[in-house]
């Protein structure tokens, strides 16, 4: 078993999207999948993906933040940490645990998200996660003006 850090992209994009490409160029050593299908079928294949580490660090950008709090949720003794960036939390399928998470989380949220609005992911992911930083930023969904301004190599070093 061995540490590994993920980016998951959200529904509509893929690991080689703007963030992938970013991790790619300045981060090789985030592993960048492409995941299809449904929630469970995503869940499937990332738990497929990940079921020789441990210490695993996702970064997950909308809907692959969803994906990431999910799969911590099933594993949470495999997930070291969590950089969620507009998760998905307002899924419609989703639901905060009986117990809070233990896995230290940072959400990124833009202030004028309409697909993953601040209020609702913050209401969420304070009901999810027990060791949680939240940065409501001055952006929108795809975070675009945060995104290159967050310290990576601090939130990468672990």
């Amino acid at each position: 078993m061995k540490n590994a850090m993920y980016f998951l992209h959200g529904l509509d994009s893929s690991g080689n999207g703007t963030k992938g490409q970013f991790f790619a160029r300045n981060f090789p050593q985030v592993v960048r999948p492409d995941f299809a299908g449904s929630l469970p079928e995503r869940l499937k294949q990332l738990t497929a993906l990940c079921t020789r580490h441990h210490k695993l660090l996702f970064i997950g950008s909308s809907f692959g933040g969803l994906m990431a709090t999910c799969y911590a949720i099933q594993h949470p003794q495999q997930v070291a940490r969590l950089i969620l960036l507009a998760p998905a939390l307002n899924f419609a399928d989703y639901h905060p645990p009986a117990t809070q998470l233990q896995v230290p989380t940072l959400v990124v949220v833009g202030q004028h998200d309409a697909v993953t609005p601040a209020a609702d992911v913050t209401r969420l992911a304070k009901a999810t996660f027990a060791d949680l930083e939240i940065n409501i930023a001055d952006d929108d969904h795809l975070l675009h003006a945060t995104f290159h301004r967050l310290d990576w190599q601090h939130l990468l070093a672990g």
